[in-house]
């Protein structure tokens, strides 16, 4: 079963657009806990475990993992998510970029090694960056399109002057994604909830590829205005709320409140889908 469909499986059973991303912080561990980098694990088991049934997808981020040199959690989450929720697939985002051989190890790392059903790429280096990934014919690659962060501007709103209509970079890169380099249907692309007209924009360029907004909760992304601007019956979306979801509650209940704050989120996405 490839990435597109386990997607459109797992929205259709939890009647979710949710994207948990799991991103954790010791220093804002629950109780006992807090500071403990050798809870990993264990907070984000319980937040998986609190939240299976609610999501579309989870999305660890490696960053937050390597830096306490986690990367062993990280595989027992992984397989933990396989375990107790088959059906929900699972997002490394990583970010990756480079090419030929170097490539090829980042893709081993995310589908060998950590077994995720698909990997956020920085596209920057052109068809060859991602050409590895593609490989794996089962597994999802999601590029780096219109990203959230004030910085994005410096490239992603620039007009390229060489191609017929001068787009900005992040419009044809939708194009190139939606076309010549989406020869096996993987691909699809990070747009910011906190750009809604240009979730619209990405959606016009690119109608079937599924995208994956990050910025809804604490970053103050709209939830109705993201799902209007990206949702068609042709190309789904992938709504991300980490900080909201995993840091609900700093006491024992921290599960309890992540399933409430996952819960809201994803009924308030379903709401604006109606």
């Amino acid at each position: 079963m490839t990435f597109t469909d386990q997607l459109a499986r797992a929205t259709r059973q939890n009647q979710s657009l949710l994207c948990v991303g799991l991103d954790p912080e010791p220093s804002k561990f629950p109780g006992a806990w807090a500071g403990d980098a050798s809870r990993i694990f264990d907070f984000c088991a319980a937040i998986v475990d609190a939240t299976k049934d609610l999501v579309c997808a989870f999305k660890p981020q490696i960053a937050y993992f390597a830096a306490h040199r986690a990367e062993d959690q990280l595989e027992r989450l992984m397989a933990h998510m396989k375990a107790v929720a088959p059906d929900v697939p699972v997002i490394l985002d990583a970010k990756r970029g480079d090419i030929g051989s170097t490539a090829e190890q980042y893709a081993r790392e995310a589908f060998v090694r950590f077994q995720a059903d698909a990997v956020t790429l920085s596209p920057f280096m052109g068809r060859d960056t991602i050409d590895p990934f593609l490989a794996y014919a089962d597994k999802g690659v999601i590029l780096l399109c219109r990203t959230s962060n004030p910085g994005g501007n410096d490239w992603q709103m620039q007009r390229l002057a060489d191609v017929p209509g001068q787009p900005r970079l992040f419009e044809h890169l939708a194009h190139l994604a939606q076309t010549e380099w989406n020869t096996t249907g993987q691909i699809g692309l990070v747009v910011g909830a906190t750009f809604p007209a240009e979730i619209a924009r990405v959606r016009e360029i690119a109608p079937t590829l599924p995208l994956l907004i990050p910025g809804v909760g604490a970053q103050g992304g709209d939830a109705e205005a993201t799902v209007k601007a990206g949702l068609t019956e042709a190309g789904t979306i992938v709504v991300n709320s980490s900080r909201a979801v995993l840091y609900a509650s700093r006491g024992e209940d921290f599960a309890e409140a992540a399933r409430r704050v996952a819960m809201a989120t994803r009924d308030q996405l379903d709401a604006a889908r109606a």
